[in-house]
């Protein structure tokens, strides 16, 4: 049996065959105890491990169902046999093993005999069969908590010293380029690493790469100044002066890991950018690029991409593509200059003015630019096109030159302007993404996204200042957010505060954060994000300038059928409008029909059809409304819908289908914003009719997630049903904010709306909704202590369900009666109550209840003294929640069965909830 931690936590047999672990926060917890082998650690300490938030309530219970699977799997494979125990110590748990066995101990060791070993042969091979236990990240697939993460780092410190040590090994063999070969792609990934990269410095000049490891040098340089904003340590400028010292034999000189003189080289020593460039203006190599942007940011990892995918094949053709103002012009042309020696046959740079005020420019005319450039005098200029590209492409065909084409329109303006030569490169930018140029000339993509928010306010910094941010970074974080992270809407931002010292950076939030003003402040003389959009705009073609008018309204980021009822079309138009609206970057294709909607976009949206809006409003809520009673079916199969739509609602084109319950729970939790939104849209607009109805849709997700924050919402549908005058809505929604307060803990508050509840619907004459609301006020009862209303109410509950047909109603009574009894000791009705609710939990109803109700029939059979058939019943749920990828239910179930061996005692509440 081997136990593995360098990669993904695993146990294996001993012909190699995995152990099912189970679900990740099982595997955390079996990480934890690898993490302290043959040491007690603490309950508290393992919850903290599981739950990086919050923990449940029932997470004790919830620790012990994990402990119990991980010793049944052991006991199944033996683990006694290999000297492995999961042993309990009080209030804490101990895995006993033999440290051998895992994974993690036999590196460490490996580690201690190389350094130890005089011989760098054993030690290259000890050392390599040490790293190639690693399979990933330390503890890959297990919770992300800082009690994880701790360890993790230590082992992947220790990771990158053995790799520091192998390369040592191998420069004391003289094989240096297998010691740059090692180094190089840790030096790739952990570019900060000092003392790595200027090992990697010394590998590649003793392996005769002298250029290549001054090139590290200087851009580590660079990195590190731009990054945190230091000068290199005196580990990496020792290797410098080393690498620069001339007829001193590299291979004997100083080691990047030996204590050598600290002293900084001077600041002539050190050759400046312009020094280490080629040349610019000599006759026939042309230097064509503008000057560096000034405080150009990051984009590391497109950096590291364009790097790659120019030195991918012959005469690669790349293009930078991305949404107006997302800086891709700066990235190529701070990539340009920074590959600049790279090309010793020149640069050549062109605006082609495809996304200006100007018309785009003439191909001709780029065309005689660059022969210019390349020494063609003006007398020898040829004169037909098809004479200037073939002149163009035969001076290009032997050299290595670089081509920025920048600003592009389509494919068709930039296919002329092609080099000939398979050492050229060719780098474009375009709003659009040119799909055209990657199917006939083989163009890699690259997209250019927005700044994340770390890089967005290191961009504020770089113009206000660095202090300006650090005396208010929580208010730049949030002007960075507002600014969606695009590079031009960031430096008009920084713009007008630089002017205006006097506003601080929350004052300018603060305003930015009014929709209705946004776009105008970020706006400076003839630069602003509406202007740059509209450029985009302009050269759309008609189906997708005309649905672009209508998405003003869209309450959300990710449009996708809602994108029809904004336009009021139909689908397949739609469609084809959304997807040329992708190709020209105003929106971002996520998925198949799917895709998101920046907020500077929209609000330019907005501004371009602002009487469209009401209307196109109501459309858009009376598709979510009609789209969450789909996903509700979907969720709860079997179940009553808890409203219809509303008087006059239009009828969408296209609902959203769901294909089971967990599509329709994921999609709930990923529109959460959106329909958030889209409730405060519909209240500012007093649409309260659609507003309750959009907040009381969402119980399947609110019930299954009930401590996540849902009291404010459901106020204000509770507002809106008021203003509406809707007594049914009154009481339901009621129901369910009373059942939420219940849940976290509020009784006195829950009670207050749970009280009022059944009255309201009786009003409506609401006999669905009478019944959820006795059945939700039983259970606040239930949890607060009293032992004699909850039964009538939930006796009243059942009574109305079956007299209506209401199966899922009258299920959810049985449940909570079952629960109730048992709690108050009355086992047998117990067992009444739970076998009709199960008989009632036909399968097309949501398999949790199923689960919930067949626990509740375990252990109430159990507390009158039938195991066998509890037994049975407990297993059987575990079989059903196990299908059903339910875990708590699961955990709960195999609580019960462990309750067997000892006294009987109550699940947690079974009390998955219920609906409005």
């Amino acid at each position: 049996m081997q136990f593995r931690v360098l990669g993904p936590v695993a146990v294996t047999t001993t012909n190699g065959a995995p152990l099912p672990l189970g679900p990740a926060k099982r595997r955390s917890l079996l990480a934890m105890l690898l993490a302290h082998p043959n040491t007690p650690v603490g309950v508290e300490r393992l919850t903290e491990a599981l739950w990086d938030e919050e923990p449940p309530r029932h997470a004790r219970t919830v620790l012990q169902g994990h402990v119990s699977r991980l010793r049944a799997v052991f006991a199944q494979h033996d683990a006694e046999t290999h000297g492995v125990e999961l042993l309990t110590q009080g209030a804490a748990y101990r895995l006993r093993l033999p440290e051998a066995l895992v994974d993690a101990h036999r590196f460490e060791e490996s580690l201690r005999f190389a350094r130890r070993s005089a011989d760098p042969a054993q030690a290259v091979a000890v050392l390599r069969e040490a790293l190639g236990l690693w399979q990933g990240p330390a503890f890959a697939g297990t919770v992300h908590s800082a009690p994880l993460e701790a360890p993790a780092h230590a082992l992947e410190e220790l990771r990158l010293t053995a790799v520091e040590e192998l390369a040592r090994a191998y420069g004391q063999l003289g094989d240096h380029g297998a010691a740059a070969s090692v180094l190089r792609a840790e030096a790739t990934a952990h570019p900060l690493r000092e003392s790595l990269v200027a090992q990697l410095m010394l590998a590649l000049a003793r392996a005769g790469r002298q250029a290549d490891a001054l090139d590290r040098y200087h851009r580590t340089r660079k990195l590190l100044a731009d990054e945190i904003g230091v000068d290199p340590a005196p580990v990496l400028t020792d290797a410098y002066r080393t690498l620069l010292r001339v007829g001193v034999d590299v291979a004997a000189d100083v080691d990047a890991g030996s204590d050598t003189d600290a002293r900084t080289p001077t600041e002539a020593a050190v050759p400046t950018d312009d020094e280490t460039a080629v040349a610019a203006g000599t006759a026939g190599t042309p230097q064509l690029l503008p000057r560096r942007p000034r405080g150009f940011i990051a984009r590391q990892d497109e950096l590291a991409v364009l790097d790659r995918v120019t030195s991918a094949v012959p005469g690669p053709v790349v293009t930078l593509t991305g949404a107006a103002g997302v800086g891709k012009t700066a990235l190529a042309v701070h990539w340009s200059h920074r590959r600049r020696t790279d090309f010793p046959g020149g640069t050549l740079f062109a605006d082609l003015c495809g996304f200006s005020p100007t018309p785009p420019r003439d191909t001709r005319a780029v065309l005689r630019e660059f022969l210019l450039a390349l020494g063609v005098p003006v007398e020898r200029m040829p004169g037909s096109p098809t004479a200037l590209g073939a002149r163009y492409r035969e001076l290009t065909a032997g050299r290595r030159l670089l081509v920025v084409l920048d600003n592009a329109v389509d494919s068709e303006q930039i296919r002329p302007l092609l080099p000939g030569g398979d050492d050229c490169v060719t780098l474009v930018t375009s709003r659009d993404r040119l799909d055209g140029l990657v199917a006939t000339d083989a163009a890699r993509p690259v997209t250019v996204g927005a700044l994340p928010t770390g890089d967005a306010t290191t961009l504020l910094a770089a113009v206000l200042g660095p202090e300006s941010v650090a005396a208010e970074p929580e208010a730049a974080a949030r002007l960075a957010g507002l600014c969606d992270g695009l590079p031009l809407a960031l430096r008009v931002a920084a713009a007008r505060l630089a002017t205006r010292p006097h506003r601080g950076l929350a004052s300018f939030a603060g305003e930015l954060a009014d929709e209705q003003h946004r776009l105008d402040l970020l706006k400076v003389e003839d630069t602003g994000v509406a202007a740059a959009l509209g450029l985009s705009l302009r050269h759309l073609p008609e189906p997708a300038r005309r649905l672009f008018h209508h998405l003003g309204p869209h309450t959300g980021a990710t449009l996708d059928t809602a994108a029809a009822a904004l336009a009021d079309c139909p689908p397949a138009q739609a469609a084809l409008a959304l997807d040329q609206l992708a190709a020209a970057q105003l929106v971002v294709e996520t998925g198949p029909r799917s895709y998101v909607l920046h907020d500077l976009v929209r609000l330019f949206a907005r501004s371009l059809a602002p009487g469209r809006e009401p209307a196109g409003l109501l459309r858009l809520l009376d598709h979510w409304v009609q789209t969450l009673l789909a996903a509700c079916a979907a969720a709860e199969p079997g179940g009553e819908p808890c409203c219809a739509p509303p008087a006059g609602a239009r009828r969408s084109a296209e609902i959203r289908r769901f294909a089971d319950r967990t599509a329709a729970l994921a999609w709930y939790s990923a529109e959460r914003g959106t329909l958030r939104a889209a409730v405060e849209a519909a209240v500012a607009a007093g649409f309260h009719d659609r507003a309750w109805r959009l907040v009381l849709l969402q119980w399947p997700l609110i019930v299954w997630q009930v401590r996540d924050g849902w009291v404010p919402l459901l106020e204000q549908g509770l507002a809106s049903a008021e203003l509406d005058g809707d007594p049914a809505a009154q009481s339901r929604a009621s129901a369910l904010l009373g059942w939420v307060l219940s849940e976290e803990g509020r009784p006195e508050e829950a009670l207050t709306r749970l009280e009022r509840a059944p009255d309201l619907a009786v009003r409506a004459g609401d006999i669905a909704g009478e019944a959820v609301a006795r059945i939700n006020l039983a259970v606040a009862l239930m949890r607060h202590g009293d032992r004699e209303r909850p039964a009538v109410l939930l006796a009243q509950a059942l009574a109305l369900a079956e007299r209506e047909g209401l199966t899922e109603t009258a299920t959810l009574a049985h449940q909570h009666l079952a629960q109730h009894l048992l709690s108050v000791g009355a086992a047998a009705e117990a067992v009444e109550h739970a076998a009709h609710g199960l008989a009632l939990a036909a399968p097309a109803l949501a398999a949790p209840r199923r689960v919930v109700l067949r626990t509740l029939y375990g252990e109430a059979l159990a507390a009158v003294g039938r195991t066998g058939e509890a037994e049975r019943q407990l297993r059987e749920a575990v079989r059903e929640a196990r299908a059903n990828a339910y875990e708590e239910g699961e955990l709960a179930a195999w609580a019960a069965l462990d309750g067997l061996r000892s006294e009987p005692r109550r699940i947690d509440d079974g009390a998955r909830p219920d609906r409005p």
